[in-house]
């Protein structure tokens, strides 16, 4: 079966037919930002920083993985980050705090990795501005509010805007949902504050599209029954591995192993997929990504292990951010 992923790299007949309904959806899109932009919809306040990082295409850019680095970054800044999400995937109603034992399927398996990786306080709910009031409630002494996604939240007053691109798949064909992967038109990305483009395993990117640059390399992996028991992809043992994920883009996953010199066949699934015990050999050598990992926990066989993401911007887009936020945390404090 084709996936959306790749149908919306290019132009089929399919894509074509779905034209009038794409060009329905950027219609709606545009006039929605127009009524925010002139004010006749109000965005709202929470008085603290606000800090984005979204994308304008469907699925598979790496948003995730850039909110947990910016999140540790910033408490290594001396910042008192928290976290927002909508929780997609997830069945929670209302605004539901997510802790380390949260059940994926109901807080969605991204909220719950970025718990789990950073130990901030993190809070999911479609009304992203509720789920900040809820979160501030909770822990008043957090000053920066890391939003991820909430791109097209306009509702959810920010103060910068990062918009992550992937560099193999940049804007796809270019077109709209659902004919293409766009949300809002490519120069939507004139308006943001930083295009980071992500770069995966030895790739190149062919639509430099970006800003600046963040490379996502496979790290360490550790055993999901004994996550103190890590090893270099180097040196886990030589057999029959099965790499398996369920992301927006699994060529990614599997490129990254590939750089690192594993061999493996490979197993994709959906995005946001739901694992179960009969998806993956029990009794096999399983490699995931830490995504999958937080679905996989309960019924884990004992040689599945999670490989970590080692993110690393580039060093002039962490100078810049660093400057951004002092200049934004001066004007806060003149308020």
């Amino acid at each position: 079966m084709l996936s959306l992923q790749k149908l919306w790299t290019r132009t089929s007949v399919l894509t074509v037919l779905l034209l009038p309904l794409a060009a329905l959806f950027s219609l709606v899109s545009v006039l929605r930002r127009l009524t925010y932009r002139h004010g006749w919809l109000a965005s709202v306040s929470v008085g603290v920083p606000v800090v984005i990082v979204g994308n304008i295409t469907a699925g598979g850019s790496g948003k995730t993985p850039l909110v947990i680095w910016l999140v540790n970054w910033l408490r290594a800044r001396g910042y008192r980050p928290g976290v927002v999400s909508r929780g997609y995937g997830g069945t929670a109603r209302g605004c539901v705090a997510v802790q380390p034992d949260s059940p994926p399927a109901e807080v969605g398996d991204e909220p719950l990795l970025v718990r789990i990786k950073t130990e901030v306080p993190v809070v999911v709910g479609r009304d992203r501005v509720a789920a900040v009031r809820t979160l501030l409630a909770r822990h008043p002494g957090v000053d920066v509010i890391v939003s991820d996604d909430g791109l097209q939240h306009y509702r959810l007053q920010r103060d910068l805007e990062l918009a992550v691109v992937d560099a193999a798949s940049g804007l796809g064909n270019g077109w709209p949902l659902p004919a293409g992967p766009l949300r809002e038109p490519a120069s939507r990305l004139e308006s943001v504050e930083a295009v980071i483009r992500v770069v995966r395993g030895t790739k190149q990117p062919n639509q430099p599209v970006a800003t600046w640059r963040a490379d996502y390399a496979a790290g360490q992996a550790y055993r999901l029954r004994a996550p103190q028991e890590k090893k270099a992809l180097r040196d886990l043992p030589a057999g029959d591995w099965l790499a398996a994920t369920g992301i927006g883009r699994p060529e990614g996953f599997f490129d990254m192993l590939h750089a690192q010199g594993v061999r493996f066949s490979s197993r994709a699934f959906a995005d946001h997929h739901v694992f179960r015990p009969q998806d993956l050999p029990a009794d096999g050598a399983v490699l995931m990504t830490e995504k999958d990992a937080v679905k996989c926990l309960a019924f884990a066989g004992t040689d599945w292990w999670a490989v970590e993401l080692d993110v690393a911007p580039e060093t002039g887009f962490i100078d810049w951010l660093d400057a951004r936020l002092e200049h934004q945390q001066e004007q806060t404090a003149r308020i």
